[in-house]
């Protein structure tokens, strides 16, 4: 190993958890494509059948690699995408039936909903290490402030309550084999929702940070 490879790995190791999360995720954008395979084969279902959903949500994943590829940008990113649909594409093939493709990410969403809720209990709000992953560069510097800890604690609450509602409908769906009510659902309860408490955080946090800067 060089004397810059020693460096750079040194460099590395001194980083926060959460700065290098931050690295790995790829910010706004890498949460983004690794999800648009996902709403690729929600819409190509619902208006053509199982098989080329499978087929287009795949192909929207190596698309997006590509692109990067192309770009000279890093593809960890997009085979985020790739291998978050190829447990339900391969479910849904195997099978036949359309409802398993949404299988793996209903016990995902519930996981997630859970693992907020029980961040709570351990008073590291999710939410709270999520902002700072997107927007603060993985510091931690949040939690010395008793306001934003109180905000993300309740954001955290509200984001996993949601999650768990959403997933448990899909779930619901699932059991009772309704694909189409499913990619519906899948759908409403997706961007738009995530939206909504992303604004919701956006503005909650924001509104604490303006307050903060005003001259007492």
């Amino acid at each position: 190993m060089t004397e810059e490879q020693r460096a750079t790995a040194s460099e590395q190791a001194e980083q926060p958890f959460g700065e290098q999360l931050a690295a790995q995720l790829g910010g706004v954008r890498g949460l983004i494509e690794a999800s648009v395979p996902v709403g690729v084969f929600v819409v190509v279902n619902l208006i053509w059948d199982l098989r080329p959903a499978i087929i287009t949500a795949v192909a929207s994943a190596l698309a997006i690699a590509a692109w990067r590829l192309f770009r000279k940008e890093t593809i960890r990113h997009a085979l985020n995408g790739l291998f978050g649909i190829a447990v339900g594409a391969y479910l849904a093939w195997k099978s036949g039936d359309a409802e398993d493709f949404y299988l793996p990410g209903i016990l995902i969403g519930l996981v997630y909903g859970v693992a907020m809720l029980i961040s709570v209990v351990f008073r590291q709000p999710a939410i709270g290490w999520v902002w700072s992953v997107v927007a603060g560069g993985g510091k931690g510097e949040w939690r010395a402030n008793p306001r934003l800890l109180r905000i993300f604690t309740w954001l955290t609450v509200l984001w996993g309550v949601v999650w768990l509602a959403k997933n448990i409908v899909r779930w619901a769906l699932y059991a009772m084999g309704a694909d189409t009510p499913l990619g519906v659902v899948t759908i409403a309860a997706g961007y738009p929702v995530t939206g909504a408490l992303v604004a919701i955080t956006i503005w909650a946090v924001r509104k604490d940070l303006s307050l903060k800067s005003k001259p007492a």
